[in-house]
């Protein structure tokens, strides 16, 4: 699902206090890391060095965006600087918040890549217009290249790195504005809305319990989604095996802050209440017969247990001009976190691959 693990931050967040004191599951092993598998050349001291004149606020910009209802205000916050390599991070959702990817500080500066924290409008630390009519892709786009321009990013320094709904805003971003681009990377989504159905129904539904899966069924076909049974149903049998697959009572803290901000509102009129399937505004988002018309170096990143389709996202970066996949083996739909060491290795290889001139890079 394209954020599958979305839910009412309430509802959400009772569902992890509850289950996650009777969890029996055992941790994910991590893979040690045999060392980067970039070369790890010292970080310059510009790198740290603030640009900031006046009273520094730690990177802090607030963005001005102009759309059909007025101006809004966008917050953004840049960690470290490096003139060649600019990373913009989108989050998924919608309707979560920046903070999920706070795992980035901990990876990202020791190779010299700055990247820049951005709160989408009606997310985390932007402004909320609480109004339904702005919750579309075609504005979010525009969106997006305003908050480009007003940071100077361009084709030669500019990452755009979307991941779950975030990478549908960054493909989309994409095939209107390429020509900005350095580099793409779309972080566990399928290209495909219908698609994503046809496996969440297909594939991940039949690997609940019967019995567990007919509850579901039944509280979905009376739009019961507010039922905490809902939650209950889906803490220990989806979301611990498809969204991070981590001990429920060791979910990272940036992801259970970042759900608690969740704004339903953009969550339910974009993706649907459901967890299997879309039904909202994006329900017919298709953009796998235009791959190819990207040219800009393309990384697919996708987990082994993803709710997106792993077999999908190496599609992706087949059919895109200069493609290159990176899976997880095990990954989920925040791989970042439940198969971190491979994640962080593979996206800091290819940006500093794709740096170095290199359009498909060998992970």
């Amino acid at each position: 699902m394209l954020p599958t693990f979305f839910r009412p931050a309430a509802l959400l967040l009772a569902g992890l206090s509850t289950l996650a004191a009777c969890s029996q599951q055992t941790a994910q092993d991590t893979p040690a890391s045999a060392g980067s598998a970039t070369h790890q050349a010292a970080v310059p001291a510009a790198y740290f060095q603030s640009a900031e004149t006046g009273v520094q606020d730690g990177g802090v910009r607030v963005i001005p965006i102009t759309t059909p209802k007025g101006k809004f205000n966008i917050w953004t916050k840049r960690f470290g600087h490096n003139p060649r390599i600019k990373v913009l991070l989108l989050n998924g959702g919608p309707g979560a918040t920046h903070e999920y990817f706070e795992c980035m500080e901990s990876f990202l500066p020791k190779e010299g890549i700055e990247f820049i924290y951005y709160d989408q409008l009606g997310c985390g630390n932007s402004d909320n217009p609480r109004d339904t009519a702005m919750w579309s892709l075609p504005r979010y786009v525009e969106e997006v290249e305003q908050v480009r321009q007003a940071l100077k990013l361009d084709k030669d320094n500019f990452y755009l790195l979307g991941h779950s709904w975030g990478g549908i805003l960054a493909a989309e971003y994409a095939f209107k504005y390429q020509q900005h681009l350095k580099g793409l990377i779309i972080s566990n989504m399928m290209m495909s809305c219908p698609d994503y159905g046809k496996y969440a129904d297909q594939v991940l539904a039949k690997q609940l319990k019967p019995e567990v899966l007919a509850e579901i069924r039944q509280i979905e076909a009376r739009k019961d989604f507010q039922n905490p049974r809902y939650m209950a149903l889906l803490m220990p049998n989806f979301y611990a095996e498809h969204i991070c697959r981590l001990p429920l009572d060791q979910w990272p803290e940036p992801v259970t802050r970042s759900f608690a901000k969740m704004n339903q509102s953009l969550y339910v009129t974009m993706q649907g209440p459901s967890e299997f399937g879309v039904a909202g505004k994006l329900v017919n988002w298709n953009r796998v017969p235009d791959l190819p018309q990207l040219s800009v170096p393309v990384l697919s990143i996708g987990g082994k247990y993803d709710t997106m389709d792993p077999e999908h996202m190496r599609m992706v970066a087949q059919k895109v001009q200069h493609g290159t996949a990176l899976i997880c083996p095990n990954g989920s739909h925040m791989s970042f976190y439940d198969d971190q060491q491979t994640y962080m290795r593979g996206l800091t290889k290819w940006i500093l691959g794709v740096d170095k001139g290199e359009e498909k890079v060998a992970l």
